[in-house]
């Protein structure tokens, strides 16, 4: 069956694409084909916002939208896409340094101050996260060629004596000894394992009847890995993996029957396992042939390009490569199974896709008997006691994303279980939202971790927007839409709290239907009425929490918070909450602890980070409010009105006007907020320029190109010009030469000579007269017009 995504030109097999990847529509058929007695579906309605067909509006993204969705990258379509440019006068790749902020207690953390005993989430996380090609449209990888399968053949296979090691203890074997080389097979001095180096299979020889081998190309912990060809199956290439080396049928047989369950795994990101066949006493696995590079080969490429120095990948395309194959682990998850042995050997790249390979170690989640494989550096520390997990995978996730990002040293020795400091780790200096997202994959408690791996895709793509948009000086800027967040609904200079972005219901939760009905626009009438909820779950507690805080009742709201903890210790909502409350209590470092918890649990969300910034601004943080809106303004169109106006209050605090101009001058003028940016531009301008044409120039330009009040107007225009008639009449020579640097100096549309200026105060102080309701005032007005004007004869 033809895929139906625009544009793609695959074949749907076993229920996905075999090119885009993307799963069959639900009643899609073959062109042409009529289903006999089968009705037409009926079609999906997209969002009334974006209508199907659609162009998406990612950066560097050729997809459509479908659905709601680009059939490409995945993304969700937005009706409205802000471009915007970088901020002037910061770097955007500054780090935030919220480390430096203390975090509330979350989590495992909450539970062991709280005295409880439990180390296992009591939800295991909304349905919401659950989410699709390389780098979502974000960035670009570059495509790794499809190696030929005859050229993978090894035309000397031998392993080297260096990496000779037991299977079973991991001692070495086979070592030289007194200069004669060492055996390539015998058994284990240590544990009497039997070993061989040898290949067991030779170029000719058929397995299974079917499978003839051309030759070997890899070895592996389970012996060589062969190439061969399919001879029932137009030849095709095919790879056999060693399943067990063993002389006892019964036991191959039992060990090919715990497997079979693996030629069930079809996902167009996992390989395919085709058969399982026995060869002269042992056991082989069948599986597709993926001719790309793996993750380990590319770093190695690189390091050898870099003179043997390591040479990490660039952050974005690490995690673009994590990203693509994160579907991968909730299809497996899923289906109950759990991979158990993820690293950068197990993913190939093949053109510009992915594929996870070596299935060896995939088990089901409730295998209490079978083998656990896993590698040194990469295995969750719990797995030896408890067994592998969902948990356990998203860590192997974690380490694999920094062994990809940076030289990761001592990552099978001093940090065997921990991170290294972010304080003195480049990458996570740089990357703050980064460090936050591998500090959650690799906490030591798995219960802290990402629930799932769609929770993790999600966080991640936010992170990776953060990355791109620091890397590209914020060029390739966009609004994306958020799971957990709404957009900022205002755009005035000083937010609080009812301002922030708020928190999207989550439908999935057992009385949103109940919710919806509860609409009183009175607080406390809802507040009442949610008293009645049929059950109190998270939803309903965070419903009576945001009627507590429009009531200004934060003490209430804070217990509703506590009460959604005791629930569930890892609802990072809550937190969100208190940070409200604290902000209506203007109490900075609890807002501060309470924002930076919520960041570290959702660090790919912008809105933790703008509140963190607004408490870290008012709470004497202001180096690290100014990276965090440096960050939130780079990063998403719809946040750089709220974002840009913190910034210039940071900047203008120090008496940075330029930066402050430079923050103010990035409001765009389709902003509700662009006319406030303009007085403020000039306020800011008047505090550190007022003595210099140049600056009061700009001043009043800033007024004249919005569309303003009246009477505001006519006030900054005598306030500029009145300080501009003082600095001509005192002849300031520095101003004087600033403004003559230019053809004709103005202040604004007014010549910038006395007759000038003293012709545009009076005309502004005689239109403040006419405007003033009360007489005296009109009088003062217009006694001050005929002190300006000029002296004429008449």
């Amino acid at each position: 069956m033809k895929c139906t995504q625009p544009g793609c030109s695959g074949t749907i097999a076993d229920g996905y694409c075999d090119v885009c990847g993307m799963a069959a529509q639900p009643g899609a058929a073959q062109p042409g084909a009529a289903q006999p007695g089968a009705a037409a579906p009926a079609a999906t309605a997209a969002p009334a916002s974006t209508a199907d067909g659609t162009k998406c509006t990612q950066p560097g993204c050729t997809g459509s939208i479908l659905d709601g969705y680009c059939d490409v990258c995945g993304s969700p379509a937005v009706s409205v896409a802000h471009e915007a440019q970088p901020l002037s006068g910061g770097d955007a790749s500054v780090a935030t340094s919220a480390s430096k902020v203390q975090s509330a207690a979350i989590g495992s953390r909450l539970a062991q101050s709280s005295g409880t005993t439990s180390t296992r989430r009591t939800r295991s996380g909304s349905q919401r996260v659950r989410a699709a090609r390389l780098g979502a449209g974000l960035t670009v990888v570059p495509p790794a060629p499809a190696v030929d399968a005859s050229k993978a053949i090894n035309p000397n296979p031998q392993v080297p004596e260096d990496k000779r090691t037991c299977s079973k203890c991991g001692n070495a074997i086979g070592r030289s000894i007194d200069g004669k080389p060492g055996r390539t097979e015998g058994f284990c001095p240590q544990c009497g394992q039997e070993f061989s180096f040898t290949p067991k299979l030779q170029p000719g020889d058929v397995v299974g009847g079917q499978y003839e081998v051309v030759g070997a190309i890899a070895h592996g912990g389970l012996g060589w890995i062969y190439l061969a060809k399919d001879r029932n199956v137009s030849n095709r290439w095919v790879v056999l993996k060693g399943l067990l080396n063993s002389g006892d049928p019964d036991a191959l047989a039992a060990a090919i029957a715990e497997q079979q369950f693996l030629a069930q795994v079809e996902h167009p990101l996992i390989v395919e396992i085709y058969n399982f066949v026995t060869h002269e006493g042992a056991g082989y696995i069948v599986m597709e042939y993926v001719g790309g590079k793996s993750l380990k080969q590319i770093l190695k490429q690189r390091m050898s390009a870099n003179n043997g120095a390591y040479d990490a990948l660039p952050v974005d395309q690490a995690l673009a490569f994590i990203l693509e194959v994160l579907p991968a682990f909730q299809y497996l998850h899923d289906l109950g199974l759990v991979y158990c042995d993820f690293k950068p050997d197990n993913l190939i790249q093949v053109g510009d896709a992915v594929k996870l390979i070596d299935l060896g170690g995939v088990r089901r989640i409730d295998d209490q008997d079978s083998a656990i494989y896993g590698t040194v550096g990469y295995q969750a520390p719990e797995v030896a006691e408890i067994g592998p997990s969902v948990a356990s995978d998203i860590y192997t996730i974690g380490r694999t994303l920094v062994v990809l990002c940076m030289e990761f040293r001592g990552y099978q020795g001093t940090y065997l279980q921990t991170l290294p400091p972010p304080e003195s780790t480049p990458l996570f200096t740089q990357h703050d939202s980064l460090y936050h997202l591998i500090a959650k994959c690799c906490a030591a408690d798995p219960a802290d971790r990402f629930a799932s791996a769609d929770e993790l895709r999600g966080q991640l793509l936010g992170v990776l927007r953060e990355v791109v948009a620091a890397r590209t000086a914020g060029t390739a800027l966009t609004s994306a839409a958020s799971v957990l967040f709404e957009a900022p609904a205002a755009s005035v200079s000083v937010l609080s709290w009812s301002e922030l972005p708020a928190l999207r219901p989550d439908t999935t939760d057992d009385q949103h239907a109940w919710l919806s009905s509860v609409g009183s626009e009175d607080p406390a009438q809802r507040l009442k009425d949610l008293a009645g909820a049929p059950e109190v779950t998270a939803e309903v507690l965070l419903a009576r929490a945001q009627a507590a805080l429009e009531m200004v009742d934060s003490a209430r709201a804070h217990a509703f918070a506590d009460e959604l903890l005791a629930q569930d210790p890892w609802d990072w909502r809550a937190l969100w909450i208190d940070g409200l409350a604290a902000m209506q209590e203007q109490d900075w470092g609890a807002a501060q602890s309470a924002f930076n918890a919520v960041y570290q649990q959702v660090p790919g969300e912008l809105a933790p980070k703008l509140a963190l910034a607004i408490a870290c601004e008012k709470g004497g943080l202001p180096d690290v409010a100014e990276g965090l809106y440096i960050t939130c303004a780079a990063t998403d169109a719809t946040y750089v009105a709220p974002s840009a106006f913190g910034l210039a209050r940071v900047r203008a605090d120090r008496q940075d006007t330029a930066g402050a101009v430079a923050a103010l001058d990035k409001v765009p003028s389709t902003s509700r907020g662009y006319p406030e940016s303009r007085q403020l531009r000039a306020e800011v301008l008047l505090a550190g320029g007022g003595s210099d044409l140049a600056v009061l120039d700009q001043a009043m330009r800033s007024i004249e190109s919005v569309s303003m009040d009246p009477i505001a107007h006519q006030r900054y225009t005598v306030r500029i010009l009145t300080q501009a008639l003082d600095v001509v009449t005192a002849g300031n020579a520095a101003a004087l030469g600033a403004a003559s640097s230019r053809p004709a100096p103005t202040v604004g549309s007014h010549s910038a000579t006395e007759g000038g200026l003293r012709e545009g105060l009076e005309k502004a102080y005689r239109a403040l007269a006419r405007d003033a309701p009360l007489r005296e005032d009109r009088v003062e007005l217009v006694n001050k017009a005929n002190e300006v004007r000029s002296w004429t004869l008449t």
